[in-house]
């Protein structure tokens, strides 16, 4: 089971949150989120994350440029986009920058979302679902309706995300079986602020309910 933790902006935070266990960090990189981080900020914080974890760089609809400008920039090794970025420019991306791993986010609404998935299928690594808001793109703390994911079988490893805690996780892991989670706001004193205590209750509930679960194995990003 992949763990996500998103919204990292101190890197004493960043470093802290990998040595408890997760397998990516996400930053960032959409300048309205209280969570933004600016690529020089983002380079500060991935020289201190150990090797092996995940560093994705979380844009929305943002130019290709600015996109690759930020992977040299920051060291990431993957990109989620969470606007609205068509099939065709997450090829073109896939195809400009091969170095990383591609995510594509969707805003969950009502199950109909799911049948605008497949287009993607070939041309992204992974899936990610979140919660639909009116406003926000992410890190607003309202789940998925879990039991319209029951079904959710895609091709390419996905995770789910959307109001994620240390208090609901064995709860949405009973009901569906992602290849990863996603939490940000589930484990903040305020954005951009993570409370350790919470990630470290976080990641070990999910151990203990993977354990206890017939999880498939990892699937790889490729």
């Amino acid at each position: 089971m992949r763990i996500k933790i998103c919204g990292i902006t101190q890197p004493e935070q960043g470093e802290a949150i990998a040595r408890l266990g997760a397998t990516a960090l996400g930053l960032i990189c959409a300048p309205q989120s209280p969570r933004y981080v600016t690529p020089a900020q983002i380079a500060t914080i991935t020289q201190r994350i150990p090797p092996g974890i995940e560093r994705i760089g979380v844009f929305v609809d943002a130019p290709l440029g600015t996109i690759a400008a930020t992977i040299t920039t920051g060291q990431l090794t993957g990109v989620q986009l969470h606007g609205q970025e068509s099939p065709e420019f997450c090829q073109t991306l896939r195809e400009q920058c091969p170095q990383v791993t591609l995510w594509k986010a969707f805003r969950v609404r009502s199950p109909a979302t799911l049948t605008l998935i497949p287009p993607y299928y070939s041309v992204v690594d992974a899936l990610l679902l979140d919660a639909y808001h009116p406003h926000l793109e992410g890190g607003t703390g309202h789940t998925l309706n879990w039991q319209d994911l029951q079904t959710f079988t895609p091709p390419l490893p996905w995770f789910l995300a959307g109001g994620l805690n240390p208090d609901n996780i064995a709860t949405a892991l009973g009901m569906i079986n992602p290849d990863g989670v996603d939490v940000s706001s589930g484990v903040e004193r305020s954005p951009g602020d993570k409370n350790l205590a919470a990630v470290e209750q976080l990641i070990r509930t999910i151990h203990q309910q993977s354990s206890g679960l017939s999880h498939s194995p990892d699937r790889d990003f490729s």
